[in-house]
């Protein structure tokens, strides 16, 4: 009697570990396969919309928001970037005018925020993904270095964006 109690326990442990990794398997597979991105950026975690199609202008105008974590690069800005690099940030709230006053953070051009995103996948960043506008730039990027270390995360919120005229 008792070895029949023990065993059922092991069979309803496997069974639930069969289980679980079932639904990882066909989780995993279905976000890899629905998007696409996370295939063709070699990182996981990319969402909706497409990373590689996508070619930066030389010129634009994009509002961005960056929040989370302990940086200097904390508050809302409007971007100008000519020739590839920023030409003017104007900080849109407190923390952005002190960000840009102080110039206490390099204010990016998305480039640049797509390199911080495809760095943080080579270095197997816990959270490195990204959505994709329809024209295939970002529009969101969510960076968590570690998974238990507090303060390392960063958000981007990219709207506004606007090619400058040729």
């Amino acid at each position: 009697m008792t070895a029949v109690h023990r065993s059922r326990p092991r069979v309803r442990t496997t069974a639930l570990i069969g289980a679980l990794m079932c639904a990882t398997v066909a989780c995993g597979g279905e976000d890899a396969a629905s998007t696409g991105s996370a295939a063709r950026s070699g990182g996981a975690g990319a969402t909706s919309g497409s990373s590689g199609a996508w070619e930066e202008p030389s010129s634009y105008t994009y509002t961005l928001v960056s929040s989370q974590g302990e940086r200097a690069l904390i508050g809302t800005f409007r971007v100008t970037v000519r020739d590839g690099e920023v030409a003017r940030a104007v900080g849109l709230d407190d923390s952005g005018r002190q960000a840009v006053r102080r110039g206490l953070a390099e204010v990016p051009t998305i480039g640049m925020l797509l390199e911080e995103l495809e760095q943080a996948r080579r270095d197997a960043a816990h959270t490195a993904e990204a959505e994709y506008a329809a024209d295939g730039h970002p529009v969101r990027i969510s960076l968590d270095r570690e998974k238990n270390t507090i303060d390392d995360e960063a958000l981007y919120v990219i709207s506004g964006f606007t090619p400058a005229d040729r």
